[in-house]
């Protein structure tokens, strides 16, 4: 006999409440699909497709009001039907759910542990305390938390290690279903390759199913057993990962696998004796012996009971480097190795401990608030998180118009709207006077990320850093904005620091590389040169758990 379904879904309708600025009024239209135990299947498609609507769907989890038709069956049974204690039951017992963003999933006011300590609690009561604990402890681990992060708050974490905690939550009840909502798009190559190992290595010890949402093809190529490509709320194809990748039917999936093989082909990048030219002259940034250092201030009682020190954390640790006019430099390494603290300091957005950072001949860490705050405006960053960085209560055009009025770029209204119309166009926002008027909370975090690309580049800076600006962006709109940056670095020599976890990317768009690693650089060279002979043992770790994509 057939095997039943883990994971049924059966012509499925989801339209979201009327709200006058939607474009799409279905959400998902007509979308099948079954799901086997320890089976792994991966959604992909642009941002707005549907895929996390869909994830949403199943856990029900949909906003109220949201109307939903069509059949979700989980062992046979219908999950819309389910009462409020099978419904609590079957979220966290049943079905584990990843988030996107950890934020949504962590309560900034509890410790780490105590977040544990609350989801076992609220479905195994019969566990001690102890018992509890351990299972924690031993989940954490899993996922590299080490035990002494337990009393740490969810602001402790970056962003990457908020994930991990995210993805520990999910696993701690042993689900039969993991859905899993970009669960990696803010970890490094090589952590995010263990986690989704480990993920896959339980789907077949437990007879656990995966389904992975991601806009990383190359990811859902290596972990999944099929793949569904959605396009605005439709389900273009469904097939193996060999039918979809080697024979793709769609038009809209042979757009998509060539945008990401795009990224992964080779790039002209500036040649050895073009480098050599340029360091003919002065580098627009010097960073000599650049140090941030955190202490963690121990107790009184821990220091009387336990003899706990106070610990110093090394986040930047003696850093040097020089970039160029014109060129784009890559900063790679693992969540939590210093590389988006090395950025804030270098804008002085958080004070050095020692060391001096110098930009275009000044040095700025001795300037006042007022000086630093004018030099901003040649030194602009594009940040990770576009929904953390994007004020709700204003509206994209004001947001970007904001930095132009910051730096008082433009004497009227009227130019100042104009270059931020023409800005939204060349991000694709289009049509721009409609996304002018809209709020962050009616964009995807595709278009938001665009906006924050915008809002960085309207003030046309010398020195752009780049904060893994496309984490969050599908293949398609991830090809699309780096052509858009490679067209604005020819178009006014602008030169990009650019931070990613991402190394075929970094590959693809940088002429050379630093790799740091607790706090150091471990190694830096030209592009060509780390991928071709990296001389650190760290560096080629990094290459080995980097996901290919591979067609045939």
């Amino acid at each position: 006999m057939p095997q039943q379904p883990l994971l049924s879904v059966q012509n499925l309708w989801v339209t979201y409440p009327h709200s006058e600025s939607s474009q799409q009024p279905n959400a998902i239209e007509d979308v099948s699909f079954q799901l086997t135990a320890g089976e792994k299947i991966g959604f992909v498609g642009e941002s707005g497709c549907g895929k996390s609507t869909l994830g949403k769907a199943i856990m029900r989890l949909l906003p109220e009001g949201s109307q939903i038709k069509g059949k979700i069956l989980f062992e046979g049974k219908s999950v819309p039907d389910l009462d409020p204690e099978a419904l609590r039951r079957f979220r966290g017992e049943v079905v584990g759910l990843i988030f996107q963003d950890p934020m949504t999933r962590l309560d900034p006011l509890m410790t780490i542990g105590n977040h544990c300590l609350e989801t076992l609690q609220a479905h195994e009561q019969n566990l001690t305390k102890q018992q509890a604990k351990r299972r924690a402890l031993d989940t954490l681990a899993a996922v590299k938390i080490p035990e002494e992060r337990w009393n740490q708050y969810p602001h402790e974490f970056s962003g990457g290690m908020r994930q991990r905690v995210a993805i520990a939550l999910a696993l701690l009840l042993d689900p039969k279903l993991i859905i899993a909502d970009e669960p990696t798009t803010s970890l490094d190559v090589r952590v995010s390759a263990e986690i989704l190992k480990e993920l896959t290595r339980l789907c077949a010890e437990r007879q656990m199913g995966l389904l992975l949402i991601s806009h990383d093809l190359a990811t859902i190529g290596t972990y999944c057993d099929r793949i569904v490509v959605m396009n605005k709320g439709h389900k273009e194809e469904e097939g193996t990962v060999e039918q979809i990748f080697g024979n793709p039917q769609a038009a809209y999936t042979k757009t998509l696998l060539k945008s990401a093989l795009h990224i992964q082909s080779e790039r002209e990048v500036v040649s050895p004796a073009g480098l050599s030219l340029a360091k003919q002259q002065k580098p627009i940034l010097t960073i000599e012996r650049l140090q941030k250092y955190y202490t963690i201030e121990t107790s009184f009682l821990q220091r009387l009971f336990t003899k706990a020190k106070t610990e110093t954390i090394k986040a930047v640790d003696n850093i040097q480097l020089e970039l160029y006019e014109g060129e784009i430099f890559g900063l790679v390494g693992e969540s939590g190795c210093g590389k988006s603290t090395l950025s804030r300091t270098i804008l002085q957005l958080i004070p050095a401990t020692g060391g001096t950072v110098t930009f275009c001949g000044e040095e700025l860490t001795g300037l006042s608030p007022k000086a630093i705050r004018t030099k901003r405006r040649e030194m602009q960053m594009i940040f990770q998180d576009p929904s953390a960085s994007l004020n709700p209560m204003m509206t994209i055009g004001d947001s970007i118009a904001d930095a132009l009025n910051i730096h008082e770029i433009n004497a009227t209204p009227r130019e100042t709207k104009s270059q931020v119309l023409a800005m939204l166009e060349r991000v694709g926002l289009t049509p721009a006077l409609e996304y002018f008027d809209r709020y962050p909370n009616q964009l995807s975090g595709g278009q938001q990320q665009r906006v924050g690309i915008a809002r960085a580049l309207i003030t046309k800076p010398k020195l752009v850093i780049c904060d893994e600006p496309v984490s969050m962006l599908d293949a398609t709109i991830q090809s699309e904005v780096l052509d858009l940056m490679l067209e604005l670095k020819r178009e006014d020599n602008l030169t990009y620091l650019f931070i990613t976890h991402d190394l075929w990317l970094a590959k693809f768009l940088c002429d050379r590389i630093a790799v740091m690693n607790q706090g150091k650089i471990v190694e830096m060279g030209e592009t060509q040169q780390i991928f071709s002979n990296p001389q650190q043992a760290y560096t080629q770790e990094l290459l080995a758990a980097a996901p290919l994509l591979a067609t045939r």
